[in-house]
């Protein structure tokens, strides 16, 4: 699994406060938890689910590497089936999104990206269990596919508190949402992000944001 900009995008921006709990769902290269691991402090728990057995392979490999390794477990499991007798004050998720596109040709890479392994409201139904009631889930998607889970999950009751809407270049349409939900309706914070400045440069925003993770930044 290749470190992709919105598993970044996510992992730089999803809010920590209060998360001494956290569950990835579909944790890939370990990437997005490793970025938690770093902005949490040492006596935080991450805990993350990877149901391919060569990704979840090279996630615990590359965790095992990192000076974290103590901080974060990895499951090689479904998320259908993952139970834990505690529960969670985050959830995160960079989740299957192609919905009725066809699928593409690669096995693992189908299973990564396309919702017969996971659907939205499997997601939403797992999230809903496994978080306190003060927690909060954060989810990046593609346009289409977050205003379809948006709505999904506001039918189960949580309710978007953060939102980020991004862009690849200001004359492109939006890309990307970044959600943050929680149970309880507050103030809707709202943000826009573009990737790119001038030519291929990135922006100075995105360089604000994850300038912390990039080694040529």
């Amino acid at each position: 699994m290749k470190v992709g900009t919105d598993a970044v995008l996510l992992g730089a921006w999803v809010n920590l406060d209060d998360s001494n709990h956290i569950l990835e769902v579909g944790a890939g290269s370990g990437v997005i938890s490793l970025m938690l691991a770093q902005r949490t402090p040492p006596a935080s728990r991450i805990e993350a689910i990877e149901i391919e057995k060569d990704d979840a392979e090279q996630a615990i490999e590359n965790i095992a590497r990192s000076p974290w390794s103590n901080k974060i477990k990895i499951h090689h499991q479904s998320f259908q089936n993952f139970t834990s007798p505690d529960k969670f004050d985050l959830i995160v998720s960079n989740p299957p999104y192609f919905m009725n596109s066809q699928l593409p040709p690669s096995g693992k890479r189908s299973v990564a990206r396309h919702t017969n392994s996971l659907s939205y409201q499997e997601l939403i139904k797992g999230a809903l269990e496994l978080l306190r009631p003060l927690a909060r889930m954060a989810v990046v998607l593609p346009f289409e596919e977050g205003n379809h889970f948006q709505s999904l999950a506001n039918e189960n009751n949580l309710h978007v508190i953060r939102q980020l809407a991004f862009y690849s270049r200001t004359e492109k349409p939006q890309e990307r949402w970044l959600f943050e939900f929680a149970f309880t309706q507050k103030k809707l914070q709202t943000e826009t992000l573009v990737l790119h400045g001038n030519g291929e440069e990135w922006s100075d925003d995105y360089k604000r944001l994850t300038k912390d993770f990039y080694l040529k930044i």
